[in-house]
């Protein structure tokens, strides 16, 4: 992983801590949390404050995150509204800080001046010990003030100066007035500068979760199901109408189609799909020959078409099905038949533009493995854990492409790719519950039981 390191495809955009204060501050923070505080005099965060050479001091990677359901966050700046979200459990967690901050920035910004801000994003499940216990994950409101309680006692100077305005005896009372004053002290004038944060919760009906090997859970959706990375008999009975997994190809094709989830790469607006196809096809030439020990430094599109000869015959059935809808798009060819069954139909699709785009494109990510550009922005956590068993051929080569062409303008390359930016997570809304979201059109063979 050094490699990724050093060019900043992993642990990139972290904030620096490195300012005494700021140590001072973050250890306040984290002792009001947790009760604990690091030895670090310089360190790295994520947007939710967690630093990965604080987790290795403490050997524990999930000291703001317990048992994986129980999102701590600590903010020294609102800068970290940029920071990627390490150790990922829920696919809507970083989402949720970013809007937190952006709709709180100002308020933010004069907090984070004088202290830490320190919160969570509580939900009503302390463990999920069992894949069932993932379905109680139904909203999630962030809690957040300072370490030393500016918010809460903005509210109460509030609330005594609305006493003091409206009672009949307020202008007389001089404990009252004492205590007004005491508390100014502490929170500056609440009237010309409020300080106070947006009470903010957000429905979770359709998100990822790392737990159990990785759940995709589609609750508000017309015809709900669940999807689960590993054998589905192993994550036992969900109470969710269907439950699928990735072998389950036919099934999850048709739970896509019906949602209206997703969209086939070539008929796709706004885009070059042409471009998009041949990229891909390069992937999976270049998984072929570092397979074989080519050496892929610096290699370009000519080197990999001259690879792609030499190795024609040992090309998967996923290049030849791109190729073949290559054809029909670039040399009038007969258009192909690529079914659900055929290994590239994955490859084909993008998700439509809608709130749930990323959630989807995380599960084609998932579907498309040698699509490492797919993988590598949509999927962190599959990328890193598939990179670690790739040749170093295919390591280097990996790195190259994402250094030079994706790097360079991120926004760029995901606006070519999908058409479209990251969909803010919305605030909670109701879940359809007809007949049909009930009972599914797949028939009993794959239904889930409970």
């Amino acid at each position: 992983m050094e490699l990724l390191i050093e060019k900043g495809l992993m642990f990139g955009n972290l904030i620096r801590v490195d300012s005494p204060v700021l140590v001072e501050r973050y250890n306040r923070a984290l002792k009001h949390l947790t009760g604990r505080e690091t030895e670090q005099n310089v360190f790295h965060i994520d947007i939710s404050g967690y630093s990965p050479e604080i987790g290795d001091e403490f050997g524990d990677d999930l000291y703001l995150n317990h048992k994986g359901v129980n999102r701590q966050f600590i903010l020294l700046t609102t800068e970290q509204a940029t920071a990627p979200l390490l150790n990922a459990k829920l696919s809507t967690s970083r989402g949720i800080l970013r809007q937190f901050i952006e709709e709180n920035r100002a308020e933010l910004f004069a907090l984070t001046a004088r202290d830490a801000v320190a919160g969570e994003l509580v939900n009503s499940v302390y463990m999920a010990d069992t894949p069932a216990k993932l379905f109680d994950i139904r909203k999630i409101t962030i809690e957040a003030d300072t370490t030393s309680g500016t918010v809460a006692a903005a509210a109460k100077l509030g609330a005594m100066i609305d006493r003091f305005k409206t009672a009949p005896d307020g202008w007389y009372d001089d404990v009252l007035i004492a205590d007004m004053i005491g508390m100014a002290k502490k929170t500056g004038d609440v009237l010309r500068n409020p300080v106070s944060l947006r009470k903010m919760s957000f429905g979770q009906e359709n998100f990822w979760t790392a737990h159990f090997g990785g759940i995709y859970i589609f609750r508000d959706v017309e015809h709900p199901a669940a999807i689960v990375a590993g054998p589905k008999d192993a994550v036992g009975d969900l109470p969710i109408p269907y439950t699928f997994d990735l072998r389950d190809r036919s099934a999850i094709a048709k739970f896509l189609s019906l949602n209206d989830l997703v969209e086939p790469i070539i008929k796709a607006r706004g885009i070059d799909a042409a471009a998009i196809l041949h990229q891909k096809m390069d992937f999976i030439v270049a998984s072929v020959a570092a397979q074989m020990k080519e050496d892929l430094t610096g290699a370009t599109r000519q080197d990999l078409r001259r690879l792609g000869r030499h190795y024609a015959a040992q090309l998967p059935p996923e290049w030849q099905g791109l190729a073949a809808l290559l054809r029909w798009a670039e040399e009038d060819g007969p258009w192909p038949t690529i079914t659900s069954d055929h290994p590239a139909y994955f490859y084909t699709l993008r998700a439509k533009s809608h709130v749930d785009a990323d959630l989807v494109n995380r599960l084609l990510a998932e579907l498309t493995p040698l699509d490492i550009r797919q993988l590598f922005i949509c999927h962190k956590e599959a990328f890193y854990d598939a990179y670690a068993r790739w040749p170093e051929e295919k390591q280097a080569y990996v790195v190259d492409f994402l250094d030079h062409e994706y790097q360079v303008d991120k926004a760029g390359a995901r606006a070519a790719l999908y058409g479209h930016v990251d969909p803010a997570p919305e605030l909670p809304h109701v879940s359809r519950s007809d007949l049909m979201a009930r009972v599914g059109p797949w028939g009993a063979i794959t239904r889930g039981r409970g």
